[in-house]
């Protein structure tokens, strides 16, 4: 039933409009109903989870389920928490004054129930809109169980001069607050186990006890946990009979294939307009960017267990356009395009966030994120140009004969990180054999794209072993790779 809530003031109105309690899990069960039979998204802006995460989600709401929602970290767990509340009513009446959200036609808390005892049909009524029942706890090893459940108020019992064994003197913490709301608790087995505990009763039975006191109070929540499986082992676990109360645990991922991961960065992305003109970004730029992600979370060199957050790829992103753009400002350019030398600004956002391994460890962060992009170069570099074999006969022709020709009777060229596009362009375009090869394998590839393309075959032929790459301060030298032993240099 949709009210008008600027309408209705008192008690006494709600009742005349015929207004009927509804617990939140059926509140959220009902118009997920509504929207799945009118074909409407349920859980907008989340990728790639279409026939996985979210229809067990949605057979959880359904379910009138608390739900823990288990994934690495970066697998948009409290997003998806977030949008539930688009499931909520737009708005609900409550008690004017209650701590606890009283619903008018079922008062718990000893306040509403004096109140309405003393003023009737004229008891106040507000309205609580649906952004603002949404609760968020971090599980830290500092919560305490007054954090959550509440404690005795010394200061109150003072003022209002009432003993301690007066109900009046609770001060109620976040889950009572919380009642006929959705609360999270992220990050749950960070929790001690002594304070899972204490939910026990909430969730179950619904009764809450606070220093001596067993109140029953009835709360209307709908608790949404997440949890990272690392932690189950390393920083604590659930416990138990907590895990047994959960009605639905539900596996997040990551994305499943580079298209998904590109719609996740491009949505989430934090660039000042400016940049999107400024900067333009070939597609093969956005895919290798991507790429990065997925090398890492199968590299040996990289704790699987702790996985690569999506937010890797979206930091990333945003360097990368903000390499472009320096390196465009100190130039003097109006617009420049990516180049796949940028990729060296995207370092410190890959460092900060995969957590490496012994061998991951001697190698060094910088180096293990160095070692990722060319990795990412060498896979996406198969699906351009003509797959080299790891294994091939000594005088096997291959289509890059001429271009590593050209490379072994010259000196090699250099691309410094200073050139103006035009001075990059013209370096790339110096070599017939490059301009050959992305001409045959690639004819339908756009202009702007062209020389993006160009760096990707010379650094897939670096990454197969046939050129040899070398960084300096001003930028990279690729030269032949048995030159240098040849030439005695």
């Amino acid at each position: 039933m949709k009210l008008n809530h600027k309408e209705i003031s008192t008690l006494g109105e709600l009742k005349k409009t015929g207004y009927q309690t509804k617990s939140i899990r059926d509140e959220l069960r009902d118009n997920l109903r509504d929207k799945i039979k009118s074909g409407e998204d349920t859980f907008t802006g989340v990728w790639g989870y279409e026939n996985s995460v979210i229809p067990e989600l949605e057979r959880a709401i359904l379910s009138r389920h608390n739900i823990n929602l288990l994934g690495l970290r970066g697998q948009a767990k409290t997003r998806l928490a977030r949008l539930m509340v688009n499931l909520l009513d737009e708005w609900i009446p409550v008690i004017e004054g209650s701590e606890i959200n009283d619903d008018p036609l079922k008062p718990m808390s000893r306040f509403a129930t004096e109140l309405i005892k003393e003023k009737g049909d004229k008891t106040p009524i507000a309205w609580l809109h649906r952004s603002d029942r949404f609760y968020e706890k971090l599980a830290t090893p500092d919560v305490t169980v007054a954090d959550l459940i509440g404690d005795v108020d010394p200061i109150k019992a003072a003022n209002l001069k009432l003993s301690y064994a007066d109900d009046r003197v609770i001060h109620f913490g976040m889950i009572p607050r919380a009642n006929r709301c959705i609360f999270v608790i992220n990050e749950l087995p960070d929790l001690q186990a002594r304070i899972q505990v204490s939910l026990f009763n909430i969730l179950e039975e619904g009764d809450i006890q606070i220093r001596g006191f067993k109140l029953r109070l009835p709360l209307d929540i709908q608790f949404v946990f997440t949890a990272n499986p690392e932690d189950y082992t390393n920083r604590g676990s659930i416990v138990t009979p907590l895990k047994d109360r959960i009605g639905s645990q539900i596996l997040t991922h990551y994305p499943d294939d580079i298209s998904t991961a590109r719609k996740i960065t491009e949505q989430e992305a934090n660039l000042d307009g400016r940049q999107s003109d400024f900067v333009y970004v070939p597609d093969t730029a956005k895919d290798l960017l991507e790429q990065i992600s997925f090398e890492a979370r199968n590299s040996e060199y990289v704790d699987a267990k702790s996985g690569v957050s999506a937010r890797t790829s979206i930091t990333a992103f945003e360097n990368l356009l903000s390499t472009a753009e320096r390196r465009a400002l100190l130039t003097g350019a109006d617009k420049t395009s990516v180049r796949l030398s940028d990729f060296l600004g995207v370092i410190p956002a890959i460092t900060g966030k995969i957590e490496l391994v012994y061998e991951g460890e001697q190698e060094g962060a910088d180096g293990v994120a160095a070692i990722l992009i060319d990795d990412a170069v060498k896979t996406l570099f198969n699906n351009y140009f003509p797959k080299i074999n790891k294994l091939e006969r000594k005088d096997a022709e291959t289509p890059y004969d001429d271009l590593l020709h050209w490379f072994f009777q010259g000196e090699g060229f250099e691309l410094l990180d200073d050139f103006t596009d035009a001075e990059y362009k013209r370096t790339l375009d110096s070599i017939p054999e490059l301009n050959a090869l992305v001409k045959e394998h690639q004819p339908d590839v756009s202009k702007a794209d062209t020389y993006f393309l160009k760096e990707l075959l010379l650094w897939g032929l670096v990454a197969h072993k046939k050129l040899n790459k070398h960084r300096f301060s001003e930028g990279y030298q690729f030269k032949d790779l048995y030159g240098s032993y040849i030439s005695g240099l």
